[in-house]
């Protein structure tokens, strides 16, 4: 007898593995794939509030290790020299001469990594439920290991530098744009710069606008995005250039977590799910 197929809910067909009748030679629950389920929405709303609050919580626990993370910021600093591309002092500078683009900046900084992460969760769940959980976990799993990044590798932000000379612009133009900057600094870590999770997380939003919106203007606006953010975070002197290459790796963590998870990318996942109590039945053919 042949091969099996299913067929997905959007019309495709996949071949399905031939299960085993005992459950001795069959695949292991721990390499089986895991099937995307209908997202209950107190659940996403509880485990996002709890995500959030445990990495608030952990990411300020990390000791600030101020000397190594100065050395550290020294180190990188002569590395983006030797690299050719230690330009963010020059970027710093001259940005925050024109005074309405950089307070446009501090409170872009400090506002939209929130609203647009969680406006992408929103549209996820509403739109594209048989993709939300897989997304969703590549988000989650990408912040996780942040954490790791943050407590094994302290890194001061550029405006911390010793003789850096950059300009911190929230402190300057005295505008509410960071945890790390005036009044609120006693109440964040501040030499948790690497990796940039503006980064990280941005780039998944324009990834995931990019992947699955159906409209031309929301698929640019997703590559904009996370390109818009780069230019943000390296102006205002909290990140330099290679944070930015961190918050991307640890997104391809998140994204390589899921796939292994799901046994496949995200966005290859069927947009929506059977209704409740309604599997794919496996068509079989003959011989």
């Amino acid at each position: 007898m042949s091969d099996s197929t299913v067929t997905e809910p959007e019309g495709r067909e996949e071949v399905a593995v031939p299960q085993a009748v005992t459950g001795e030679d069959g695949p292991g629950p721990l390499i089986r794939p895991r099937r995307p389920r209908r997202p209950r929405l107190w659940f996403e709303i509880l485990l996002i509030a709890v995500s959030y609050w445990t990495y608030s919580l952990i990411r300020n626990a990390v000791p600030e290790q101020r000397a190594e993370a100065l050395r550290n910021a020294d180190w990188i600093w002569r590395a983006e020299h030797d690299l050719g591309i230690a330009v963010e002092r020059s970027l710093n500078h001259a940005v925050n001469s024109v005074t309405w683009l950089i307070v446009g900046m501090n409170y872009y900084y400090a506002t939209l990594h929130f609203v647009i992460t969680l406006g992408v969760l929103v549209w996820l769940y509403r739109w594209h439920p048989g993709r939300y959980a897989a997304t969703r976990t590549a988000l989650f799993a990408t912040t996780g290991v942040a954490l790791a990044g943050y407590w094994l590798f302290p890194l001061a932000p550029p405006r911390l530098m010793r003789g850096g000379s950059f300009v911190d612009t929230v402190t300057v133009h005295h505008t509410w744009g960071s945890m790390a900057s005036g009044d609120l600094k006693h109440m964040s870590n501040q030499y948790a710069a690497m990796p940039s999770m503006h980064i990280g997380w941005s780039l998944w939003c324009g990834l995931t606008l990019f992947a699955l919106a159906s409209v031309p203007w929301a698929r640019v606006l997703g590559l904009l995005y996370p390109a818009a953010t780069l230019l943000v975070i390296v102006a205002t002197a909290n990140h330099f250039w290679l944070d930015a290459v961190g918050g991307a790796l640890c997104l391809g963590f998140g994204f390589a977590v899921a796939r292994l998870w799901y046994g496949t990318l995200p966005y290859a996942l069927p947009r929506r799910l059977p209704a409740a109590g309604r599997e794919p039945v496996p068509a079989v053919q003959s011989a």
